[in-house]
Parts: structure tokens; C-alpha cells; sequence
């Protein structure tokens, strides 16, 4: 089931029951990730990572004394933390709709339920390796774009949000040398 090329890639797990550790770390050998750095809580994995970068994390939601979500915000939110563009995978036994919002809101790329699979596990990394999302910056967010649409063209009126100019003010704006283009979106 080894993937070409995972044998270059880092993962560090932080989970902090031991067993489901051990289990990430069995899955993730057994499909060919080279690297699997481990940690048993946010606070552990937030001191690792002041030291090194990763190239994937997975991270368990709830954890003491610091949990999945408030980790993720401490990566997230400082804009020179080393591994603010680190995909980030949410690893947890809750799938509501409600709780999955909130990973994606904090800044997860992707959501792995538990109790998890090899194929499982195999999806997520190939989602974050081979499909990655572009990161925004907004008031009080900063991740990869939340927003899951296959097309932008799909959308055929004149405001992508309530409060957007319609795209034809838009385009004078930045005809006129008001609007601004690069590859970061500000939301």
C-alpha cells in the first residue's frame, strides 16, 4: 500500500493516548511515510515545533492541558511561527457537523474521523499532498481557504457575498489602480 514518495515526507502525530499514537504511527509506517515524529499533547508538539518543521501534522482534538484546536490557533495565528503553512489534519472520534466546522475554522485542511483505516488515513495525506488549498488571511482567521467549490465560474450572479460590489465596481476599481493582485486572498 506505500505510496512513491511518502518515504521523503514528515508526519508528527500528536495524540496523547498512547495506544491510538502507536496505531497512527503503525498505519502511517505500513503506507510508506519515511518520518513519524510524535508528540502526546499540543503543548509537547508546540515546544517540537518551535525547533523543526513537518510537513504534515495530525493532531487529536481533545488532549490535555492543551487540545487540538487551541494548538492549531497557536500555529495558525502567529505569523512567524515556522509551520503556519504546515497542512494540518484533525484527527477525532466526534464528526458532527458542528465540530467540523470548528477544525476547518481554526484552521485544519482536513478531517480524519476515528476509529481510522489505512485507506483513511492514505486519503487525507494524498488530499494535503496532491490537492493542496491556497491560504487566506482574513480578520481573525488565517488557513487554507475554507471554501470547497470545484469551480469559481460555476457562480453566475453579480455578488459572491452579500456585502461584495458587484464584479463590474470590482474590475474598475482595480482598472483604476484601486484594486491589488497577488497570491495571497484576503477575505
Amino acid at each position: 500500500m506505500a505510496r512513491s514518495g511518502l518515504q521523503y515526507v514528515t508526519v508528527m502525530v500528536v495524540e496523547d493516548n498512547a495506544n491510538m499514537r502507536n496505531v497512527l504511527r503503525t498505519v502511517l509506517q505500513l503506507i510508506g511515510v519515511g518520518s513519524i515524529v510524535t508528540a502526546s499533547d499540543g503543548r509537547e508538539a508546540l515546544e517540537m515545533l518551535r525547533t523543526r518543521t513537518v510537513d504534515i501534522l495530525m493532531v487529536d482534538w481533545e488532549m490535555k492541558p492543551l487540545d487540538g484546536l487551541e494548538m492549531i490557533r497557536a500555529i495558525r495565528m502567529v505569523p512567524d511561527h515556522p509551520n503556519r503553512f504546515t497542512p494540518i489534519i484533525m484527527v477525532s472520534a466526534h464528526s458532527e457537523v458542528e465540530r467540523v466546522k470548528q477544525a476547518r475554522d481554526a484552521g485544519v485542511n482536513e478531517f480524519l474521523v476515528k476509529p481510522i483505516s489505512a485507506k483513511r488515513v492514505m486519503e487525507r495525506l494524498l488530499d494535503v499532498i496532491e490537492r493542496p488549498r491556497q491560504y487566506v488571511k482574513s480578520r481573525g482567521y488565517f488557513g487554507p481557504d475554507r471554501r470547497r467549490r470545484s469551480s469559481k465560474a460555476a457562480y453566475q450572479g453579480p455578488f459572491r457575498r452579500k456585502d461584495d460590489k458587484p464584479a463590474e465596481a470590482a474590475a474598475a476599481m482595480f482598472e483604476a489602480g484601486k484594486g491589488e493582485a497577488d497570491d495571497t486572498v484576503e477575505l
